[in-house]
């Protein structure tokens, strides 16, 4: 029977996506979980997996045309099954009504990604391959200084093939702003810095915020992560982090508390079988919150290996959908920038977020004598219409008891 590939909604305020690139071609074998198309959405460019086995048997939506959420991409078929005619169903706006359209996220249609054939296939950011849309610029022609060669913001945006010169339309733009405003007084928002914008605004409007924080003795965490490393300095596994004992940490203290890692859903709460902890990770475009899965079920060399992974994925351009999607509760960790401490918001529709700071030694009270120890503060947001202030000082004393007797988090 006949399948539908469609485009999927790979965050909370997703609309539209953009078919970055097919990796497979009509009449290719499919399998289920294998990669079949790079979707490029407001914040990243996504690996979509094929939910079927099957073969490809139409490709609906060529490369670089914006799709809405929803709509066929492709259709798989059984070996032998003839392929049923189908066309995209979404109307064509002109080129001047693309960018309406596509902040409505409705009615969206054709467009070209860039200059036809020259994109498609170069390494490029997100935010890289719009800006050049935008400005007509041929990515293929600019200089990556990104990981492996991509194409960053930068990049395009410090492209110059020709020597610069007045410009009739330049005076326009500056007489439009007024006397004496210069091109400096704005900063165009990426559409990732938008979405962020949107979802963040939407989170503190619609769920109502509350913190708690508490100081965490982290010496017997130190001391355990310098052992463990230790013992990993001679094979080829990736080293443990503090981060990844903290993310260790907080899926055991979910398990004993489940609220935190479920969705409020007006009249009910939905909680998640899994805990798919989401870890904040930093690009130039803005902030995203790919989720490492699982993470009960891993141990927490485990939990380091998939960091790691995730996060040259994340930098790289190459997340999965569910990877993008799929996380239950979030961690953000401001500790390398030596930030003492800091609230987050709750990134919907999780109910809660823990935002760690630096771990810096600093004089404590042990048996009524001054001492120095490894101290880092952490802060839960809470969305109240989940939980009380008294359970997320629970929860939180959970995290810290497991941080501050680690070995438990081996067991």
């Amino acid at each position: 029977m006949a399948t539908p590939i469609v485009m999927p909604r790979m965050n909370y305020d997703m609309r539209v996506g953009t078919v970055v690139r097919w990796h497979k071609a009509e009449g290719d074998t499919v399998s289920r979980g294998e990669v079949i198309a790079e979707i490029e959405t407001d914040k990243a460019t996504v690996e979509m997996e094929s939910f079927w086995d099957g073969i490809l048997g139409k490709i609906v939506v060529e490369e670089g045309r914006v799709v809405p959420v929803g709509e066929v991409l492709a259709v798989v078929t059984e070996p032998g099954e003839a392929v049923p005619p189908m066309e995209p169903s979404f109307p064509t706006p002109s080129p001047s009504g693309r960018e309406e359209a596509e902040g409505r996220g409705e009615g969206i249609a054709a467009a070209t990604v860039s200059p036809p054939g020259s994109t498609t296939h170069v390494k490029a950011s997100p935010i890289a391959r719009r800006l050049a849309r935008e400005k007509g610029i041929d990515l293929a022609a600019v200089t990556g200084t990104g990981p492996g060669g991509r194409v960053t913001e930068a990049d395009v945006l410090g492209y110059n093939p020709s020597p610069p010169g007045p410009s009739p339309s330049g005076r326009g733009e500056a007489e439009g702003r007024g006397e004496g405003v210069t091109a400096a007084d704005r900063i165009d928002l990426s559409r990732m810095r938008q979405a962020i914008a949107g979802v963040t605004s939407r989170s503190k409007r619609e769920a109502p915020h509350f913190y708690v924080t508490s100081e965490i003795d982290m010496d017997r965490a130190v001391d355990l992560r310098a052992q463990l490393n230790e013992a990993l300095r001679e094979g080829d596994g990736p080293r443990v982090s503090v981060n990844d004992l903290i993310v260790k940490a907080a899926a055991k203290a979910l398990e004993a508390f489940p609220k935190f890692n479920a969705s409020f859903k007006g009249d009910h709460l939905e909680l998640h079988s899994d805990v798919n902890i989401g870890i904040a990770v930093a690009l130039e475009e803005g902030l995203i919150l790919p989720a490492i899965a699982a993470c009960s079920e891993k141990s927490l060399q485990e939990i380091a290996a998939a960091s790691t992974d995730l996060v040259g994925r994340a930098q790289g351009g190459t997340l999965r959908a569910e990877e993008y999607t799929g996380g239950t509760f979030s961690i953000s960790n401001l500790g390398m920038f030596d930030v003492d401490s800091f609230a987050a918001i709750i990134y919907p529709p999780n109910a809660a977020v823990l935002a760690v700071g630096t771990v810096k030694e600093q004089p404590v009270v042990r048996n009524r004598q001054v001492t120095v120890a490894h101290v880092m503060k952490a802060t839960l947001s809470v969305d109240h219409r989940v939980a009380d202030g008294a359970e997320g000082a629970r929860f939180l004393m959970e995290v810290k008891r497991y941080l501050e007797n680690p070995m438990s988090l081996l067991l």
